[in-house]
């Protein structure tokens, strides 16, 4: 509106006066709030630049189409939550409007639209007082050590009630072989959490391993945000799949997450640490990545099936190749190894399962995921 006013030159002023623009946001929140309840409303800043008092009328119907992509974001953490909860629109019972934002009646209107129109919004609650009393609820479960609320915060007394849990916005895991996503701590798991898993080899007389960290959803973790990596030496000697090394994951309270791996067999250890704050998506990156994954979901499971059927596969051709007696044998499963090692990974499942097909009726041997 500056630009169109008065000019380019003009805007440009503004834009780089750090006073004119602290004072033009004070103004657009106030007429936020304002449209709340009215369908217009009339922004005047005077003196925004020494020869220029800024004046503009805002429609309700303006403000929603400019704000729609932040809308939008709202509507689908709602259903971001339902999914994660395994419930659908027709299991709820009760909407509470929390946060300044619900005033908006466009976001009404679409939450009321979300669940057909079947539930009133509840807006009994004060937006802005609940996540106030919510935050302090939260800091009185930590100042007690973890437990919970529900009477009043300056009572002497341990209450137990109520508990407020910090947990995960993103899986936490490591690469595997063919780049795949392994998961050892599911998002929205709560914190402080500790989960362990068993992992092996996957060549004969391997004696180090690379462990790398990653959070993300996708089952294919380039597209997912590496955290830190290391190398544990010394593990058992021994063929593929043979030695144990548990890996560790252990998350804090402060989102500080220790890795460890230890070989069952040597007690050869190796461990990492990553701080909340060290290589961290921000907000809005962790957003695009469960929207990703959500919209990806039908590819990362058919990549979840042709990675377990390539591993099944793998493992058949080796039992194969232990039993095979003539040369012909040989060669063909020689050719079919090379295959797996120089074109599997952009092979087709159907393409895979038309060679495990070979095994079993050649060789007798099930490839079973």
């Amino acid at each position: 509106q500056v630009e169109k006013t008065k000019g380019k030159a003009t805007m440009e002023k503004v834009q780089k006066s750090a006073r004119a623009m602290s004072r033009l946001k004070r103004a657009v929140e106030n007429a936020k709030k304002e449209l709340s309840t009215a369908h217009s409303v009339q922004l005047e800043v005077d003196s925004l630049l020494e020869d220029y008092d800024f004046s503009n009328k805002l429609e309700r119907s303006v403000f929603e189409n400019l704000n729609k992509e932040l809308f939008q974001r709202c509507l689908d953490t709602v259903s971001s939550v339902l999914t994660d909860a395994s419930v659908t629109p027709k299991d709820v019972t009760d909407i509470v409007l929390v946060g300044g934002s619900t005033r908006v009646p466009y976001l009404q209107t679409k939450l009321y639209e979300m669940f057909d129109g079947r539930l009133e919004l509840c807006k009994s609650v004060h937006p802005d007082e609940a996540v106030a009393i919510g935050a302090a609820v939260q800091a009185h479960i930590l100042s007690t050590g973890g437990q919970g609320g529900g009477q009043a915060l300056d009572s002497d007394e341990s209450t137990t009630d109520l508990l407020l849990l910090d947990v995960t916005p993103l899986s936490l895991g490591i690469e595997l072989e063919g780049k795949v996503m392994s998961t050892l701590i599911k998002r929205n798991t709560p914190i402080p959490c500790r989960k362990t898993r068993t992992y092996s080899t996957v060549e004969d007389w391997q004696t180090s391993i690379d462990v790398v960290v990653y959070e993300g959803e996708r089952a294919h973790v380039d597209a997912n945000n590496q955290l830190g990596s290391f190398v544990i030496n010394g593990i058992q000697r021994a063929r593929a799949g043979e030695p144990k090394v548990d890996v560790t994951f252990a998350l804090d309270a402060n989102g500080i997450l220790n890795v460890s791996a230890r070989d069952q067999v040597t007690a050869a250890e190796a461990n990492a640490t990553i701080k909340a704050e060290k290589g961290r998506l921000t907000e809005d990156e962790i957003d695009r990545m469960v929207e990703d994954a959500e919209k990806y979901r039908m590819q990362d499971a058919q990549l979840n099936k042709k990675t377990a059927y390539k591993t099944a596969l793998e493992e058949a051709l080796f039992t194969a190749q232990s039993k095979a007696e003539s040369a012909g044998d040989i060669k063909e499963l020689e050719e079919l190894m090379d295959w797996m090692d120089l074109d599997s990974d952009m092979a087709s499942l159907d393409d895979m399962k038309s060679r495990g097909r070979i095994i079993e009726d050649k060789y007798g041997i099930m490839v079973a995921p």
